[in-house]
């Protein structure tokens, strides 16, 4: 599977798809989180799209290996009997509960505008580590696209700083190691996730699998250390409304549809397919929250827009000019002698 070739149909299709659900559950999660009269544990939330995701994956296993029984043969060859390879797959569940963690200690110890800024270095960290851990090479002008891609973003998403009464006691230096932190956390477990599926011929539903049963583990580790005491008491599904359970959907597809653009694509085209998500999740907010749209926000969506079209382009042929002009220089030596 891992020779596996598709058509750039395919991926364009998997790419759009991504990006409408990312959109979507942006703007259904702002919704849930400011609408609502009782708050949901997000935490909940979180562990029951990981729960999910487990259940797609399975049902997607059953229908690649054609049967109930293959399907239990392949759990049991690549779960049970390979304890090692759940061990490889547990590694992102944990790097990114370490970046989220990171990232709350760096909000509450930087100002938000600083945070926007130093959080979007993850989109040129995702493409370091893809060339050193992958061993790509990235042409300039995809480089350049990268960076305004991240400058895009910042745009997009940037709010001015407002002057505020309350105090609040803060350590930048803090701060930014925890952003740097996160940032690093933020595209090792993306390629190193993209590293594992590429490299061995194991079914994509068994190593989705193999690391939702990690993420499980963590994100109810995360209920019991975060909202333990309120969920024994107000119960796991609390605040839960038809909302909230399309959010708790959006993010199970939508996650289910990210390992499928790492596969087939990469980290970086999901990274373009996140920024497209918010321009268009922003303008949704405008529509039905009556945001309102800024310079700003008009002038990072050109970026975000330009930079995809950019790094889209197909990388310049270098072979046949050097080609050409070393057989040149040939011709100028035999004629000189």
């Amino acid at each position: 599977m891992a020779s596996e070739s598709v058509s750039v149909l395919f991926k364009l299709y998997c790419l759009t798809v991504m990006t409408l659900i990312a959109a979507t559950y942006t703007v259904a999660l702002r919704y849930t989180r400011t609408v609502s009269t009782e708050l949901y544990f997000s935490t909940t939330a979180v562990c029951l799209a990981e729960i999910i995701k487990l259940l797609l994956s399975l049902i997607m296993l059953v229908r690649e290996t054609g049967d109930v029984g293959r399907c239990r043969a392949a759990l049991v060859t690549h779960i049970f009997r390979s304890p090692k390879e759940l061990l490889k797959l547990s590694i992102p569940s944990v790097v990114y509960a370490i970046q989220n963690n990171m990232a709350f200690v760096a909000l509450s110890n930087l100002d938000a505008a600083v945070y926007q800024v130093t959080y979007q270095l993850k989109i040129p960290c995702t493409a370091l580590c893809t060339v050193m851990m992958l061993n790509r090479s990235l042409s300039r002008l995809q480089w350049f696209s990268v960076f305004m891609l991240c400058a895009g973003v910042t745009l997009v998403q940037w709010t001015p700083p407002h002057s505020s009464k309350v105090q609040v006691e803060q350590n930048p230096f803090l701060g930014f190691m925890a952003i740097a932190v996160a940032v690093l956390c933020s595209g090792f477990a993306g390629v190193y996730f993209e590293k594992v599926l590429k490299s061995s011929d194991t079914s994509l539903w068994v190593r989705n699998i193999q690391m939702y049963l990690s993420g499980i583990a963590v994100t109810l580790m995360g209920v019991y250390m975060t909202d333990g005491a309120r969920v024994l008491e107000k119960g796991f599904f609390y605040g839960y409304t038809p909302w909230v359970c399309l959010v708790v959907f959006l993010a199970s597809v939508g996650g289910m549809y990210t390992s499928v653009v790492v596969k087939y694509t990469d980290n970086i085209m999901k990274g373009f397919s996140a920024a497209a998500a918010i321009v268009l999740s922003t303008v949704a907010s405008v529509l039905l929250f009556g945001l309102q749209i800024t310079l700003t926000f008009i002038s990072g969506a050109l970026l975000v827009c330009v930079s995809i079209y950019l790094y889209g382009l197909p990388k310049q042929d270098t072979s046949k000019v050097q080609k050409a002009g070393a057989e040149r220089e040939d011709t100028q030596k035999l004629i000189s002698v």
